[in-house]
């Protein structure tokens, strides 16, 4: 590990030096492209310069120890920084895990109804509601992407945009089924239902990214609709692609120009095929060994919300917390931090493995 903390110091000293060149500065993109790379690694540089402080710290307490009237002072600093070197240690180790390189990335998030006909769509709705609140939180930007509501306010289906910086790193974890038990508004027995809707969020790609050949895509376009079916719109501005080579379909209607339908729907396709091919990629490599956090599948439950208990249950880290209404206001942190851990330490596992 050390020898690799050493590489990344000797390359950090490097770029420091590049980034303050003048002929290097001139050069917009290749600086901008040394300056990400220095601050991607400037966390982990200035941790280990700590470790290291703290080391040379306990050593030269060491040799004052044998100093009779240093000792007593010699050995406070000594077991503190003796303290210290684990606790740093690990965190170095964490800081070395490799980091999603779509963490930073904006992110295009589906939630669709599941089984429980309209409360299902009721759930999907609180489910939207709740991600608005949450990104609210974090100051940034959603954008209604395609929607198709229900006479009672719920959602079939609805996609939308999350901008922001780390949107994708703290809202990657939610993809997955999720799971309701509540008594819905339209049932007058009281009797309590299970109703589920799916929740996938996928990084938003660049061009550069994933290549789509323009022959591969069908366009077809509609006039947007709303709730039951009313026009709200007279043109044709809504864009439905087809590729054909996977037969994956997106839509696009919130917009009132065709031209910026297409432009939101090509990014939700880029962002489909993107993920097509990272799970892909992820089950080849995880093959075996599956991440305790989950595998991020559509197809598998993640979550329950129990009403009657006011409880909230992540089934894949077994945590369960008890502040319904909050939770739904978009107070997500608690959960998602814990989600965030999990993964690290799985990952670590897999590193010392």
């Amino acid at each position: 590990m050390f020898d690799k903390l050493d590489a990344v110091e000797e390359r950090y000293e490097e770029l420091t030096k590049l980034i303050s060149d003048p002929n290097i500065i001139s050069n917009h993109s290749e600086w901008q492209k040394l300056i990400k790379e220095h601050s991607s690694i400037e966390e982990v540089v200035q941790k280990y310069r700590e470790y290291k402080k703290e080391k040379q710290r306990m050593e030269e307490a060491k040799e004052m120890m044998e100093d009779k009237e240093l000792k007593e002072l010699a050995e406070i600093d000594y077991y503190e920084a003796k303290e210290k070197l684990p606790h740093i240690e690990e965190e170095l180790k964490a800081l070395l895990i490799p980091k999603d390189p779509n963490d930073d990335k904006n992110i295009i998030c589906e939630i669709r109804a599941g089984a429980g006909g309209e409360e299902a769509a009721l759930f999907a709705s609180t489910l939207f509601r709740m991600y608005s609140m949450y990104a609210e939180r974090k100051h940034w930007k959603i954008e209604i992407l395609n929607e198709n509501e229900t006479e009672l306010g719920g959602y079939k289906e609805i996609s939308f945009m999350v901008v922001g910086k780390g949107a994708y790193s703290r809202l990657k974890f939610e993809s997955g089924v999720h799971r309701v038990q509540r008594v819905p508004d339209t049932e007058s027995s009281g009797r309590i239902h299970t109703s589920t809707a799916t929740v996938a969020v996928l990084p938003v790609v660049e061009d550069v990214e994933i290549e789509i050949n323009p022959a591969d895509i069908k366009m077809e376009v509609f006039r947007a609709s709303g709730a039951g079916g009313q026009h709200v719109n007279k043109t044709s501005s809504a864009v439905r692609l087809i590729h054909e080579p996977t037969g994956i379909v997106v839509e696009c209607q919130t917009e009132r120009s065709q031209l910026q339908n297409r432009e939101y729907a090509m990014k939700m396709l880029r962002s489909r095929l993107y993920n097509m091919e990272k799970e892909k990629q992820d089950s080849e490599i995880a093959n075996a060994r599956k991440s305790q956090v989950g595998s991020g599948d559509r197809s598998e439950k993640i979550r329950t919300y129990n009403y009657p208990q006011g409880r909230i249950t992540d089934h894949r880290i077994g945590m369960s917390i008890f502040q319904m209404e909050n939770f739904l206001n978009g107070d997500l942190d608690e959960m998602i931090d814990n989600l965030i851990a999990a993964d690290r330490a799985e990952k670590l596992k897999g590193e010392e493995e």
